[in-house]
């Protein structure tokens, strides 16, 4: 009997190590095939030889050639799971085009990259039972942090902002940007014209009011005739930061994003652009000091003019902002540990950059099924990203939010399903981090929140209705 048990120890030894001298082989002809078939900038080479020596494309690459052991039943299971939740995170493919075209290069993605490598997280354990020798030592992770941090200087840190630091996750928000002051002017008189709207019943402000700190407070927002909206609305301070409107990113500038209201039927509710231009011409005096700082009178001068106030609705000199730039007293004890459980918990690799947010589109429910979980019907709105690219990736994929000024701006999530902070925080750590934060953790990240409430015109940013 024991000479049959160690003849089977010894026959699986064999299998496993054929396996894994299998998986050797297949991962070095990978390697050098993707290195040479991917067009990047010649300096960004070595990032991507990186990547691909250490296997990161079977996980994170769409249509990536994995090993053929991936066919047995117990084997394809577990690597289609390691695959979904691979590309939920993070996508190789996406990093590549970045280093082709900077605009396209993503900001959290940067941040994702840097925690797993700081933390050594990647790759899974479970991987490299079969894949020895695919965890980067140091010379490659050296290779990945040196082109993280060349990136974050080049693309995003704000300019003439003091306490900036290419090696932290997040920066302070600039104290000011330079906007045209006349058509800054014009803009903040539109933000506040009911002309926008067919009966003149609805503003810009009406959903986005300024001293409710950029949003409304309801659930979703009522529009002309009463009607409400699919989907909580976001603020409008320091939305300039972002790298695309809306929560499905449909909109790439402010600009953009003010088109779209006046003409949605449940919001402004106009017939289209055309009959707002029409109202608006009949203002002689409007007209003429339109066309004093604009060649016409036009939906894209218009929306040019309103994008233009909005990015001086930008929210500086925080507390945390202070910290930043070398206050240490700027925060107390208690929003300390908060800052610090909000790295551990990774917050900032999503909550990234100046705006700590709208940075990225991420899943809602990556280590756990949110929409189960909340048990209602799923909604159009819940589509998320979906809705703009009908591309299946992009389900239940949501613009990052700002949490600048998040005390302010109750309730949260683009369902409003938490009604205040605290309950915010702790479904994105169950959902988002995998982790589950204890009374006094919450507390703690909640305090921390607090002291992202920034200034506006010199003055600390307040909610007349909150108080």
């Amino acid at each position: 009997m024991k000479k049959y048990f160690l003849s089977a120890i010894a026959i699986a030894g064999l299998g496993y190590l054929s396996m894994v001298g299998y998986a050797h082989f297949f991962d070095k002809s990978q390697s050098e095939k993707l290195y040479a078939a991917t067009e990047v900038p010649q300096q960004f080479k070595p990032v991507a030889k990186v990547m691909f020596d250490n296997g990161c494309q079977y996980c994170h690459s769409p249509s990536a050639d994995i090993p053929g052991y991936a066919n047995f039943p117990i084997a394809k299971q577990l690597m289609e799971q390691d695959i979904a939740q691979g590309l939920r995170s993070f996508r190789l493919d996406r990093m590549f085009e970045g280093m082709k075209d900077p605009s396209k290069l993503s900001e959290a993605d940067l941040a994702k990259l840097e925690q797993v490598i700081r933390n050594d997280q990647m790759p899974a354990a479970k991987f490299l039972h079969i894949h020895w020798g695919t965890r980067p030592d140091a010379d490659e992770k050296q290779v990945l942090l040196d082109w993280i941090k060349q990136q974050r200087e080049a693309h995003f840190l704000p300019q003439n902002t003091q306490g900036t630091d290419a090696a932290r996750l997040v920066q302070p928000i600039p104290d000011v940007i330079a906007t045209d002051p006349h058509k800054v002017a014009l803009g903040e008189k539109l933000y506040f014209d009911g002309r926008l709207s067919a009966d003149g019943s609805v503003q810009c402000h009406t959903c986005h009011q300024l001293e409710q700190a950029g949003v409304d407070n309801l659930p979703v927002s009522e529009g002309i005739e009463g009607k409400k909206g699919g989907i909580n609305a976001p603020t409008v301070f320091n939305a300039a930061f972002n790298k695309w409107q809306f929560w499905d990113g449909r909109a790439k500038t402010l600009a953009e994003q003010a088109g779209g209201p006046p003409v949605n039927p449940v919001e402004m509710g106009s017939k289209d652009w055309d009959e707002i231009i029409a109202r608006l011409d009949q203002d002689e005096a409007f007209k003429k000091e339109f066309l004093s700082v604009f060649p016409e009178l036009s939906q894209a001068t218009v929306t040019e003019a309103i994008g233009e106030f909005e990015k001086t609705l930008i929210t500086p000199n925080s507390a945390f902002d202070r910290y930043l730039k070398g206050e240490q007293s700027a925060l107390n004890d208690q929003q300390k540990r908060g800052y610090e459980l909000f790295k551990n918990a990774k917050c900032d690799t999503c909550h990234t950059g100046t705006a700590m947010g709208g940075q990225s589109f991420e899943y809602m429910g990556i280590y756990d099924d949110y929409f189960k979980a909340r048990g209602t019907d799923l909604t159009d709105a819940d589509k998320g990203r979906f809705a703009e690219t009908q591309d299946p990736y992009d389900m239940h994929r949501f613009k990052v939010p700002t949490l600048r000024n998040v005390a302010l701006t109750a309730p949260y999530m683009h369902d409003a399903t938490a009604k205040d902070l605290k309950e915010a925080v702790r479904i994105m750590g169950h959902y988002q981090s995998n982790k589950d934060f204890s009374d006094a953790e919450l507390d703690d990240i909640v305090s921390f929140l607090n002291s992202l409430t920034g200034e506006f015109k010199g003055r600390l940013l307040t909610n007349e209705k909150m108080k």
